[in-house]
């Protein structure tokens, strides 16, 4: 929490640092989604091949993998929401707001 008021501190004095925490706040949401997108893929990907091995246990299988892609879109929302964050506050130094 320190080292990012510091660099809120610097962004405020050196304008490139404003533009560079608004493209670093648009990868770090497009990361989000690529990591969830990958992770949620490889939790259906297992998935289908268990049920695949095993038929009768379909329904626990099925459950347990959406519990498990509910955690990982959860994790991956809240990391957009912090870059969202992260952008409102540096934008708003910008302008002075």
């Amino acid at each position: 929490m320190e080292m990012l008021m510091e660099l809120l501190t610097l962004a405020a004095v050196d304008p490139s640092f404003v533009s560079n925490g608004i493209m670093g706040a648009g990868i770090g949401a497009g990361l989000a989604a690529v990591g969830a997108g990958i992770g949620i893929g490889g939790i259906g990907g297992s998935a289908c091949e268990a049920i695949a091995r095993q038929p009768e246990a379909a329904g626990d299988v099925r459950g347990t993998m959406l519990l498990t892609a509910a955690l990982v879109e959860g994790v991956a929302l809240f990391v957009v929401v912090i870059c969202f964050l992260i952008y409102n506050t540096i934008s708003g130094m910008a302008t002075g707001g």
